[in-house]
């Protein structure tokens, strides 16, 4: 449930029951021929899903993340390292202040894994809390799947081409690029990445069938909820809202 959807009196009762809250974290960035919001689209969408059926409020989507290679593409917006990491502690600090005790933080974009040190060092000061950190699209058994279906699978690929992240007037082309050198992207300035890159994509197909996506994003969904319902070292106090 989206926390837009609820009042603040709503929300104080739901606080009497759970504490549980979902934090997506998304990126606003180069996507080939997706839409530049295409982290944020896919972390909101999914932890929006995740918490589906339950009043589990989900936050609006923190849209601007860690992507200072991809600044020489238009759109591209980055935060600097230490104002990502206090405005997600100023977050946290937020939530705990009104009660919230266990929270969820989905991320869509890889470059927002500092948000994992924020969470365990905020919850070192702060032990009688839990953070949970799920990288998304990431995540170990989900990239596993994706892997299964082609394991050419990278940044702007066909990984992110959900019909949510597509672009209507931007067609997709059909062939496969050519995988960009892993080595040579991790030593390149902002510059030197869009010479690499070009279009943006990392290589690999650049879409697969609905079919295909559709059993990715279930496997995502699942994955968060997973974590949501059952990632707490105490999983006793979730109330009645399952």
């Amino acid at each position: 449930m989206r926390l837009y959807d609820y009042n603040w009196m709503q929300l104080e009762a739901y606080l009497r029951e759970d504490d549980r809250v979902v934090v997506p974290l998304g990126s606003v960035e180069q996507h080939a021929y997706l839409s530049l919001g295409t982290d944020a689209i896919v972390a909101e969408r999914c932890a929006i899903e995740a918490a589906e059926g339950t009043a589990v409020p989900v936050l609006p989507v923190l849209p601007f993340g860690l992507t200072p290679r991809f600044t020489e593409y238009p759109g591209t917006i980055t935060l600097r390292p230490g104002v990502y990491v206090e405005v997600v502690r100023d977050v946290l600090d937020g939530l705990v202040a009104h009660g919230f005790g266990r929270m969820l933080l989905v991320s869509g974009h890889v470059g927002n894994a500092p948000a994992l040190d924020v969470a365990r060092d905020w919850q070192r000061e702060h032990p009688d809390t839990q953070v949970l950190f799920h990288g998304g699209l990431a995540e170990p058994s989900v990239w596993a799947l994706a892997n299964e279906v082609d394991a050419e699978a990278g940044h702007a690929s066909w990984v992110e081409n959900f019909p949510w992240t597509r672009v209507g007037a931007a067609p997709t082309p059909k062939d496969r690029k050519p995988m960009v050198d892993r080595g040579a992207l991790r030593a390149a300035s902002a510059t030197r990445m869009r010479e690499l890159l070009g279009d943006g994509s990392f290589g690999g197909p650049y879409a697969m069938s609905d079919d295909t996506m559709g059993e990715l994003w279930a496997a995502l969904v699942a994955d968060v909820r997973e974590a949501l319902f059952n990632g707490w070292t105490d999983n006793a106090s979730t109330g009645s809202h399952e």
